[in-house]
């Protein structure tokens, strides 16, 4: 049996691609080297586009609960507070979700969707020739052998596939800083203040919760979970590195915290039930794949791009780069890929990757202790009180000032698509809940002067009529992934430009 895609890792990415090949009617296999789901503790959340994008795909309610998306009006950069209530249009999304429920959800989606995850399979070799790709496997029943069309890596920062591809991972590594987090119970002489900020005794400034402090001693972050569970970490340059494959233990957290903060905490073990372990982590790694693709190979997520933590960029920018792939992938596998498409992964993503690559280690660099930062902070927060610069810095974290080249004017192009309440033949939507089938829309708000334009692409463009209060177009060609592809203005059909358009991104028309 050959099968269409092989993903390699079935983490947060590795699942949303299988997900976005399935709903473009392609059945990857998903190859996973643990028997089950770690319990280890990772991401804490969902910060940026991202939680936009699992709007369109209806994950965002099984997610946070029922409801829409809103900004939040408070966020981080630096361990500088970012008070975003000012912004007129915050960008800012963030959801606080632990990795393992995302890791559940996603699975169950996956597996809805019929996609076999092959669990305590590690793959241990790979040849690609012009036609696809052999990969051997290390399982349960001994070693196998299968082939794919394609092969996604999406096993992570020592991504196996990526070094078998030969694809380089240049970037920084730093010893520092070590970083220490447990999900712990708080000793009763932890107050909260009217506000909700956080008194350790003996420290005369309050801490503001899921808020990173800087102090000159290092990083303090604390963020309540629950009344079971509250997650307290730090962050030390040049202070004492314990073996990095020992245990991290509650008096170790404790030393580190007084360090930090001059705070003397007894932490006991949270009562909450899951994945809470306390861990540790020695230096960082930012490092870039040279190229999301090599042939028949190609790579999502932290298997192309690693990072620190700061700011929660990870899974905005893994999930999307498996949004952005897998429509592209599905139709070079269906056969009505325009020529480059599936190149065009790695031209968008990449810079991505390197904007990510870039801030992440500004704000590490900002939090460092020593005078010399410290006159740098007061320099940026002086910047930062300009509402211009504090959307800017919004728009860094969210992912929103991304736009991708579409060859198309319009100022909606190569953005995310606006989230706009509608009125359809079928009743009010909104535009998430019309990009549900992962399938390209045309959405005509020009009382149907479009519609007719697509009427060659059918059999992979929906095309909606729909009203809306405020139009911010005559019609939208809206991607897969959420990305403008091509937007009219209100009193210019462009017929013209919208077949260009179609042609450019979902091929020839079919009669």
């Amino acid at each position: 049996m050959i099968h269409d895609v092989a993903v390699v890792g079935a983490g947060p990415n590795g699942l949303m691609l299988a997900c976005e090949l399935a709903l473009a009617g392609i059945r990857p296999v998903v190859l996973e080297r643990l028997p089950e789901r770690s319990p280890a503790q990772k991401a804490n959340g969902l910060v940026g586009q991202v939680i936009r994008l699992l709007d369109h795909r209806g994950l965002y309610e099984p997610l946070a609960g029922p409801g829409t998306p809103r900004p939040v009006p408070r966020f981080v950069f630096g361990a500088f507070p970012l008070d975003l209530r000012q912004l007129d249009g915050n960008p800012l999304y963030a959801l606080p979700v632990p990795q393992h429920r995302i890791e559940e959800v996603l699975e169950e989606r996956a597996r809805g969707l019929g996609i076999a995850v092959r669990r305590g399979c590690e793959l241990t070799g790979l040849a690609q020739d012009a036609t696809g790709v052999t990969i051997d496997c290390q399982g349960p029943d001994g070693d196998g052998r299968l082939r794919a069309r394609y092969l996604v890596g999406a096993d992570g920062g020592r991504s196996t596939v990526r070094k078998l591809a030969g694809i380089g991972f240049p970037g920084v590594t730093s010893p520092d800083p070590v970083s220490r987090i447990a999900h712990v119970l708080l000793p009763e002489e932890v107050r909260t203040t009217d506000t909700g900020e956080f008194l350790l005794p003996g420290c005369p400034t309050p801490f503001r919760p899921f808020t990173h402090t800087r102090t000159e001693h290092g990083v303090f972050v604390i963020a309540p979970f629950g009344p079971d569970a509250t997650m307290v970490a730090t962050s030390e340059w040049g202070g004492p590195t314990p073996a990095e494959e020992s245990p991290l233990t509650l008096d170790e957290l404790r030393a580190s915290i007084r360090r930090v903060t001059g705070a003397d905490l007894a932490l006991t073990p949270a009562r909450t039930p899951g994945p809470l372990t306390p861990r540790r982590q020695v230096g960082h790694n930012t490092r870039l794949a040279e190229r999301y693709r090599q042939g028949r190979v190609l790579l999502v997520g932290d298997a192309a791009h690693v990072h620190a933590a700061t700011g929660g960029p990870g899974l905005n920018l893994g999930l999307q780069d498996a949004a952005n792939l897998g429509w592209k992938l599905a139709a070079e596998l269906s056969g009505w890929a325009p020529p480059g498409l599936l190149d065009s992964y790695h031209d968008e993503r990449h810079p991505i990757g390197e904007r990510v690559f870039m801030h992440s280690q500004a704000q590490m660099a900002l939090m460092a202790p020593g005078p010399g930062t410290t006159a740098v902070r007061a320099l940026f927060g002086e910047l930062l009180s300009h509402p211009d610069n504090l959307g800017r810095i919004a728009a860094l974290m969210a992912g929103s000032d991304i736009r991708y080249d579409t060859g198309c004017p319009h100022p909606l192009a190569g953005r995310f698509a606006p989230d706009l309440a509608l009125g359809t033949a079928a009743g009010p939507a909104r535009l998430a809940e019309l990009a549900r089938t992962g399938r390209p829309l045309l959405l005509d708000l020009g009382g149907g002067k479009h519609a007719d334009g697509a009427a060659g692409w059918r059999d992979r463009v929906d095309t909606v009529v729909a009203d809306c209060a405020e139009p911010p177009a005559g019609a939208l060609l809206l991607r897969p992934d959420g990305y403008v592809a091509w937007a009219s203005e209100a009193d210019d059909p462009d017929p013209d430009g919208l077949a260009e358009a179609l042609r450019t991104w979902f091929g020839d028309a079919r009669g």
